[in-house]
């Protein structure tokens, strides 16, 4: 049997412990996900309210380090005995059992007492400023049993289609290797940027773009993506490199974190993004592309047990939306009010062509400009963007700003109250610190104006995905239904529903999504079944 560092048996502190731990009494942890988990795996369900310093302190300074002894450090003036220090590092790191008990033993109980000491300093921290406590409250806490919740469920994988398409997917990229050496003109190491950089720019005489720190011509997704408008092989190199990285990341990696029970568990990082997303880590489900051909069919090994459908709900333009409330501009509060496409409307106002008339090609093109807009794109990023002469691509959005003033004044606003509070809020109170915005060097300052445009509109729409998984989750328990949530990816909830329950979902769970937040224009969720992630979506 286990034995603990101070000569206790694992499950006879666990049976001393689990009477407490699933009493409905209020709890306070660092990290609640990952201790639920371990309890869990000792048979300890945990009840009540729970805090997490982790969660405060992130709610209250997003872009600090939120481990406990940069907390204790922080907050109580205190500096802790790290794990680090008692266990080691690396190869000479040892088991608990292996540990003098006293030392195990003070490092616990100074982790117990920190994190009691932090929680009520944090709290103080939180009722001064109702903003961030209703974050806090109503969003961040009442979160993190959902996402314990999704993490203990997973998500059924198909192996074997993963393994097909990763064969079928190296003979691709040979081909392209060969393209690649084709257009080179003799062989060359591929994933070596010092000899693709030789051949672009001593050999094929292409102009340099920016160089390296050490200064070197550079040769970075930016330069290639540049340079690919005009030349062959950095399209050919950008290519091999974005289906490399998916093979890798993806196709050959996934069946090998396909848990015993046939699914794979990611863990989502609440505590991650400044400005309050979400991330997803072993594996990372967020950024598999939903778009491309190869994305679509990573997606479609996902899939449902059986019985049962994948139900995807998905957020319509919610960026896009966020910024007509914030700007209260009149021309996309329209838009959005009359239930337009907003991006060919957008091409309407800016190429001055009737509603009905606008082409693929000029919708795409506003499509470009509005989300480039929300980013902060600048006109020569746009021109690169889409093409066009640098002065074209100017007058765009000199024309842009023209038809739609609110958007201008918002960012103009947005960048002096930034400069002046050190920080922008979301449309909750969410508050998102911008360090760099009043550095000396113009273009740190410069990114940080962008950063500080986007952010409240990428944290507001971040907030509303939260509300709505939490509004999700506790219609399902109200209702006992046995529907599953999965997964969330920016802007769309992934749920497992049995047959029987799909119906139901699929009329709730849009009305859910679009009740998360009360803005100026109407959230819309669009909603989509299958029998994998990437028919649903």
């Amino acid at each position: 049997m286990a034995q603990s560092s101070v000569g206790l048996s694992i499950d006879k502190i666990a049976a001393a412990l689990k009477p407490w731990f699933e009493r409905n009494t209020p709890k306070i942890f660092h990290d609640g996900k990952s201790a639920m988990h371990a309890l869990e795996a000792q048979e300890i369900f945990v009840e009540g309210l729970i805090d997490d310093v982790r969660l405060m302190d992130y709610t209250l300074e997003a872009h600090l380090s939120h481990d406990l002894d940069k907390i204790a450090r922080r907050v109580l003036r205190r500096k802790l005995p790290t794990r680090d220090e008692v266990l080691g590092k690396g190869a000479k790191r040892r088991h608990w059992r292996e540990v003098e008990p006293d030392a195990s033993a003070l490092l616990l109980s100074e982790e117990a007492a920190a994190i009691r000491a932090a929680g009520s300093v944090l709290r103080a921290r939180l009722d001064a400023d109702p903003k961030l406590a209703n974050v806090y409250d109503t969003i961040e806490r009442p979160l993190l049993p959902v996402l314990y919740r999704m993490e203990a469920v997973g998500i059924t994988l198909d192996a074997k289609l993963l393994r097909n398409e990763s064969a079928e997917l190296g003979v691709e990229i040979e081909k392209l290797a060969q393209a690649a050496e084709n257009a080179a003109g003799r062989p060359f190491n591929l994933a070596s940027p010092k000899q693709l950089a030789e051949i672009l720019f001593v050999e094929q005489k292409i102009p340099v773009i920016k160089k390296t720190a050490s200064g070197s011509p550079s040769t970075d997704e930016e330069v290639l993506t540049e340079l690919a408008l005009d030349y062959p092989l950095p399209k050919i190199i950008l290519e091999h490199r974005r289906l490399t990285k998916l093979k890798s990341t993806y196709l050959d990696k996934l069946p090998l974190m396909i848990d015993r029970d046939g699914r794979v568990h990611t863990t989502f990082g609440q505590t991650v993004a400044v400005t309050g997303r979400l991330a997803s880590s072993d594996p990372n489900l967020q950024n598999i592309p939903a778009r491309t051909p190869e994305g679509r069919r990573i997606r479609d090994a996902f899939v449902a047990q059986d019985g049962w459908t994948i139900v995807d709900a998905d957020y319509s333009q919610v960026e896009l939306r966020i910024m007509a409330h914030l700007s209260q501009d009149e021309g996309l509060l329209s838009a959005f009010a009359r239930g337009e496409d907003v991006h060919r409307s957008t091409a309407s106002e800016v190429f001055g062509v009737p509603l009905d008339r606008v082409t693929p090609d000029e919708r795409r093109m506003a499509k470009v400009i509005n989300f480039g807009l929300i980013y902060g794109m600048s006109a020569f990023g746009l021109a690169q963007q889409l093409g066009l002469d640098r002065k074209v691509a100017a007058a765009y959005v000199e024309r842009y700003f023209q038809r739609f003033p609110g958007v201008r004044r918002y960012m103009d606003e947005t960048r002096a109250r930034a400069a002046e509070d050190g920080y922008v809020e979301t449309v909750f109170g969410r508050r998102l610190w911008i360090p760099d915005i009043r550095s000396s060097r113009p273009m740190v300052r410069a990114g940080a104006e962008r950063a500080a445009i986007n952010a409240p509109m990428q944290g507001t729409a971040a907030d509303i995905i939260k509300r709505a998984m939490i509004s999700v989750e506790n219609w399902i328990r109200d209702e006992k239904l046995k529907a599953l949530l999965l997964l969330q990816v920016h802007d769309e909830l992934v749920l497992e529903v049995p047959e029987n329950e799909v119906e139901l979902v699929k009329k709730k769970l849009p009305e859910l999504m679009a009740g998360a937040a009360s803005l100026s224009v109407p959230l819309i969720a669009e909603v989509g079944t299958g029998r994998t992630w990437g028919e649903s979506h």
